[in-house]
């Protein structure tokens, strides 16, 4: 147990997120993402909200803020204007983290797909709120 460390970051996605570089992508996953047969590095946080993970996670991750889109939301196919009640719990989050708005870009699932291949670490949660899906890149970590 280390002091103002949120409980529900393990060792493994610690180790993650310290290891990541700017650019690097996570994936922040519901339970129905499938997240072990599409990726290689998986942690699961069992019994976990999506929310209490995307909080914790913006507690230590900057979001980054030099190029573009660096935070992506699963949509259904064919209405990239939907906006899900857990679209709207992550949006608070990162803007309460990172002191700004930090757009969410809308995803088909395909294009989700595409994009979160890449990522560095899939953080799968056990919340089954549907598309609650997104993929948040890596920003820098800035001088005091």
């Amino acid at each position: 147990m280390l002091k103002t460390i949120p409980p529900v970051l393990t060792p493994d996605l610690l180790w993650c997120l310290a290891a990541m570089g700017h650019g690097d992508r996570l994936v922040l996953a519901n339970a129905n993402y499938p997240a072990h047969s599409r990726h290689e590095r998986v942690v699961t946080l069992a019994g976990v909200s999506l929310l209490a993970a995307a909080r914790s996670i913006v507690q230590l991750m900057p979001i980054d803020d030099l190029g573009g889109p660096a935070a992506h939301r699963m949509v259904p196919d064919g209405r990239p204007d939907d906006v899900m009640d857990v679209h709207r719990d992550v949006q608070q989050e990162l803007d309460a983290a990172e002191g700004r708005p930090v757009p969410l870009q809308p995803l088909e699932r395909a294009a989700f797909f595409d994009l979160a291949a890449s990522a560095f670490v899939v953080v799968a949660t056990t919340d089954n709120r549907p598309f609650g899906c997104f993929v948040l890149t890596k920003g820098v970590v800035r001088a005091f």
